[in-house]
């Protein structure tokens, strides 16, 4: 009887070993994948939600800016002629 709880036991540390292993190997090949999903977006030159947001700001800002300028141009046009 001793003998099959001693082959039980080496059993249940050979299993254990054996998720700790597999663990492992889960975790280098997330590590492994996101290290090559970093350099890859890195390589494509992508801007950050930031980056977008402050240049959209500062198009609207110009646009804006634009147009004012245009109805002032029109107004002294319209000043010259009359």
């Amino acid at each position: 009887m001793q003998t099959k709880n001693k082959m039980f036991d080496d059993l249940g540390q050979l299993m254990t070993n054996a998720m700790g292993v597999a663990q492992g190997a889960r975790d280098e090949a997330n590590t492994a994948m996101k290290s090559w999903m970093d350099r890859w977006l890195a390589d494509r030159d992508l801007v950050t939600r930031e980056e977008f947001e402050a240049v959209k700001t500062m198009a609207q800002k110009a646009r804006e800016e634009n147009e004012a300028l245009s109805a002032r141009i029109a107004a002294l046009e319209g000043k010259k002629k009359g």
